[in-house]
């Protein structure tokens, strides 16, 4: 069977102490290529664009897939299940149900993968590549659509934990961070397993 889809897929939120680790997969059919590759010509890896482009692209992200043009899923696991199972495990179980949510069919499907990420083994015509979400623009959409969907989900927590910051750091070890957990202790969203050696609390 030929292949019919790319799909870019990424990660955010691998190093911080609190807060889930997200990842998202953007599907697009070979055929609207061309026109994917117009409308997101200007899209870079999200760590090179300010908060409100992200907030832009993510919101054009949604009016395409309300077109049709493109589909993307997202998934997260919690701070608990990464201190039980381990971040890389973690990482593989979202990739896996961003997959799932797509109803990616494997022989249809050509997969680029940033970092270290890769796909569940049935999935055979994939690519892995380092700083993939600087050279692949299907990358760069799915790491902009997975950091704003993973910011506004610390920034909802940080109205239940006020005391941390996590609208400003997003969970990421700042100074400020550290100070706040030596002073409250960690909160329920804290991973427990990223503060052992670090920290005494």
């Amino acid at each position: 069977m030929s292949v019919k889809y790319s799909i870019g897929i990424d990660e955010v939120g691998r190093g911080p102490l609190a807060g889930p680790v997200t990842l998202c997969a953007v599907m697009v059919e070979k055929g609207a290529a061309k026109n994917f590759s117009e409308i997101f010509r200007g899209v870079r890896d999200s760590k090179q664009l300010t908060e409100r482009a992200r907030e832009e692209w993510s919101k054009i992200a949604k009016s395409e897939k309300e077109k049709g043009v493109i589909q993307f899923s997202i998934s997260s696991v919690q701070n608990f299940t990464i201190d039980k199972i381990g971040l890389a495990r973690a990482v593989r179980r979202a990739l896996k149900n961003c997959l799932k949510k797509l109803e990616a069919i494997p022989s249809e499907c050509e997969i680029f993968l940033d970092g270290s990420l890769y796909a569940p083994k049935e999935f055979k015509n994939q690519k892995t590549i380092i700083r993939g979400d600087r050279k692949v623009k299907i990358i760069s959409l799915a790491s902009v659509i997975a950091k704003v969907h993973r910011d506004k989900k610390m920034a909802r927590l940080s109205k239940k934990y006020p005391e941390f910051g996590f609208e400003i750091h997003k969970g990421y070890g700042t100074k400020a961070h550290y100070r706040a957990i030596k002073k409250h202790g960690p909160s329920d969203i804290h991973r427990q397993s990223f503060l052992k050696g670090l920290i005494t609390v």
